[in-house]
C-alpha cells in the first residue's frame, strides 16, 4: 500500500494513497462537519458543508469526496470556511420546517446538532417551506418529505445498497423532492419496508411508524393481558439510548423495564429461535436427505422474504416455510401459553419488541399471521420505541436491577441469541442439523465460516463424510450475486453450488436493523455483533435441541418439528407479488 505524506492545518500527517481529506483530517484529530456523508455510502458531495481550502486550489473543495494529494496543504476552519458553512446550514434551514418540538429526531438531529454547533440564531433568508403531505401507506415507515434536506442517503441506501430502487429525487431546482420511484405512495412501490432508509436519514425526513400510544392504551386496559417479546439484537443496542456503550448485553435490565412498564408476562424471542431451528433444521434435513428441492433458503428476515416475493420469484419453492421466531412466539402465546395458564386468549394482547421496521408488515403479511384465531402478534415496535417508551415512564435503566423472563416461552440457548447477527441463523441452524443427521453433538459448535462482515460468505461443512455446502448474505444489494450462481447451475444442468443459503436485509443482520439506535456504523456494529457472540458463549446450553422449553413445547402441544399442529401454527406459504401494488 503506497502512503503519502500531507498537511492539515498545518499538521504532518501520512494516509495510505486515495484517503479522502475528511478521513485524513480524522487522524490528526481535526472533525470536519458533514450533512450528506455516511460512512457506509460513497460520497455524494451533496450538501457542501464539509469545503475546505487547498493550497493552490482557487475554490473550496468538499472533503468527504477529495483525495488527498502528496504534498497538499489544507485548511480545514478558518474564518471565511466558517462562515460559508454557516451560510450553506443557513440557506437548508430556510427550507427546513421550524417544528423540532414534535419531531422524533428532536435531540438526536444531525442538522440541529450543527446549527447548534454553529449557534445560528436567525435565518437571513426568505423562508421557503413546500408543502408536502406525508406518506403513511406503509405500517413500517413514514416519510415527511417536507424535511428532506435532500441529502441523497436514502437514496444511495435504496438503490446501492438494498438494490430495491423504491425511493429517487423526483423534479429539478426548488422543485426537487423525496418520492417513490415512479411518484406513488411508498406502499405501492418496490418498497421492502428494510428502513434503512430511516436509519440513514440525518432528520426527520424518514421514520418508523410510531405504535407505542398503542401499547401503553393496551397496557392500561384491566381486561387485557399483555405480554411481550424482545428479539437477540434489541438486548445489544437498547443500552445506547441510555448512556451505554454499543455491544453491552443489558437483557436482564430490559425483562425488568418491560414488567415495570405494565407487562403481565414477559418473554423473550431467543426462545422462539431454538424453535424455529428446529422447524427449520428439520426441513433442511429432510429437503436435503430425502430430495427435495435445494438449496433451502432461510426465511425469518420479512424484509428479505418481501424482496423474494417481488424481485426473485423464481424462488418461492425454496424458501423454508418455518415462520420467523416473532410470529412463532406470537401463536404460541395465544395457544400453547393460554392453554397453559388458564387465560383467554381473546384477552392477551402479544407485543414484540424488534429491531426492524418490516416486523410491522410482517405482522399482517398474510392469513397464517392469524393461526392462532386472532393477529398472533398485536403490535410490533422497535428498539427507539421501546427506549422512548422507558423514558417516558420515568423508568431509571442504568440503575435497575436484572431479572429473569417468564418460564414457558422464555429460556434460551446461546443458539438462539446468534440470530441477531449475520450468518447467526445459519450457524444455529448447523449445530442443531449435524444433530440431526449424525445423532451426535458437535465437540466444536463455532461455525467460524459463517461470520463476519463480508458481504457474502460461503464455506463446505463436512458432516461426518457428507458435504454441506452454505452461503450467507447481508445488506440486499449483496443476494443477487448468490441467487445468479444458483440460476446459472440450474440452467447450465450442473450440480447445485449451495444446499443452504441465509440472508438478512440489513448489514451486519439485526444488529444493524433499521429500528435499532440511530447511527450505526461498521465500527458500532462490530460491537454489537461482539454483544450477541458473548452472550452465545457465556450460555450454559448453545444448541437449539437442548433447550428443555422446546422439548416440553413439543411433547405437550406440539407433537414434533414438521407435525400436522406445527405445519398449522409455526409455518406459511410464499407466492409472487407485483413490483408495484395497485
Amino acid at each position: 500500500m503506497s502512503m503519502i505524506e500531507l498537511e492539515i492545518n498545518g499538521i504532518p500527517v501520512t494516509v495510505p494513497a486515495g484517503t479522502t481529506i475528511l478521513d485524513a483530517a480524522k487522524e490528526v484529530g481535526v472533525t470536519i462537519p458533514k450533512l450528506c456523508y455516511h460512512h457506509d455510502l460513497d460520497a455524494w458531495a451533496a450538501c457542501g458543508i464539509c469545503v475546505v481550502k487547498v493550497e493552490g486550489s482557487p475554490k473550496m473543495l468538499r472533503a468527504c469526496a477529495t483525495a488527498a494529494g502528496p504534498g497538499m496543504k489544507v485548511i480545514t476552519h478558518d474564518p471565511e470556511v466558517v462562515e460559508v458553512r454557516r451560510t450553506v446550514l443557513e440557506l437548508i434551514l430556510s427550507t427546513h420546517p421550524n417544528d423540532c418540538l414534535q419531531c422524533g429526531r428532536s435531540g438526536n438531529c444531525e442538522l440541529q446538532t450543527l446549527s447548534a454547533d454553529f449557534g445560528i440564531r436567525d435565518i437571513p433568508f426568505e423562508k421557503r417551506v413546500n408543502e408536502i403531505p406525508r406518506d403513511e401507506s406503509t405500517p413500517s415507515i413514514v416519510l415527511n418529505p417536507e424535511k428532506c434536506v435532500k441529502c441523497g442517503r436514502c437514496v444511495l441506501v435504496c438503490q446501492n445498497m438494498q438494490n430495491v430502487y423504491a425511493l429517487e429525487f423526483i423534479g429539478r431546482g426548488d422543485g426537487t423532492r423525496l418520492a417513490p420511484a415512479a411518484d406513488v405512495t411508498l406502499n405501492e412501490s418496490p418498497c421492502i419496508k428494510c428502513g434503512q432508509c430511516s436509519a440513514h436519514c440525518p432528520v426527520g425526513a424518514i421514520y418508523e411508524k410510531d405504535d407505542t400510544k398503542a401499547v401503553w392504551n393496551a397496557l392500561k386496559k384491566d381486561n387485557k393481558h399483555v405480554v411481550v417479546q424482545i428479539a437477540p439484537a434489541v438486548r445489544v443496542a437498547i443500552g445506547e439510548a441510555f448512556g451505554y456503550e454499543p455491544g453491552e448485553v443489558l437483557t436482564g435490565k430490559t425483562y425488568t423495564a418491560l414488567r415495570r412498564l405494565g407487562f403481565d408476562g414477559v418473554f423473550d424471542t431467543n426462545w422462539a429461535a431454538d424453535l424455529t431451528i428446529l422447524e427449520e433444521g428439520s426441513e433442511f434435513v429432510k429437503r436435503f436427505t430425502g430430495g427435495g428441492t435445494l438449496p433451502l433458503i432461510t426465511s425469518c428476515c420479512p424484509s428479505w422474504t418481501d424482496y423474494m416475493e417481488k424481485f426473485a420469484p423464481d424462488f418461492v419453492d425454496n424458501f423454508s416455510s418455518a415462520k420467523s421466531p416473532q410470529e412463532m412466539l406470537g401463536v404460541l402465546s395465544k395457544t400453547y401459553y393460554a392453554e397453559k395458564m388458564g387465560i383467554d386468549p381473546s384477552t392477551i394482547v402479544m407485543v414484540s419488541v424488534m429491531p426492524c421496521t418490516s416486523k410491522k408488515y410482517e405482522i399482517t403479511r398474510s392469513d397464517e399471521m392469524f393461526a392462532s384465531g386472532f393477529q398472533d402478534i398485536d403490535y410490533s415496535i422497535t428498539t427507539r420505541e421501546l427506549s422512548r417508551m422507558i423514558k417516558q415512564a420515568g423508568i431509571d435503566f442504568a440503575n435497575l436491577p436484572d431479572s429473569e423472563c417468564d418460564s414457558i416461552l422464555g429460556q434460551y440457548t446461546g443458539a438462539g441469541t446468534i440470530f441477531g447477527v449475520t450468518g447467526g441463523v445459519m450457524e444455529a441452524a448447523l449445530r442443531s442439523a449435524y444433530y440431526l443427521i449424525t445423532k451426535e453433538d458437535l465437540e466444536k459448535v463455532e461455525f467460524q465460516a459463517v461470520r463476519g462482515m463480508a458481504g457474502v460468505k460461503s464455506a463446505e461443512i463436512d458432516v461426518k463424510g457428507t458435504k454441506v455446502r452454505i452461503a450467507v448474505a447481508h445488506q440486499m444489494g449483496n443476494i443477487e450475486q448468490v441467487l445468479n450462481v444458483v440460476r446459472a447451475a440450474r440452467e447450465k444442468g450442473e450440480e447445485l453450488p449451495y444446499h443452504f443459503i441465509e440472508v438478512m436485509a440489513c448489514r451486519g443482520g439485526c444488529i444493524g436493523g433499521g429500528g435499532q439506535p440511530h447511527g450505526a456504523t461498521d465500527e458500532i456494529r462490530a460491537l454489537r455483533t461482539r454483544g450477541i457472540y458473548s452472550d452465545d458463549e457465556k450460555s450454559v446450553l448453545r444448541c437449539s435441541h437442548h433447550n428443555p422449553e422446546i422439548k416440553r413445547v413439543y411433547d405437550e402441544f406440539l407433537g414434533a418439528p414438521l407435525s400436522h399442529k406445527s405445519h398449522e401454527l409455526l409455518h406459511t406459504t410464499y407466492r409472487q407479488r407485483p413490483l408495484y401494488q395497485k
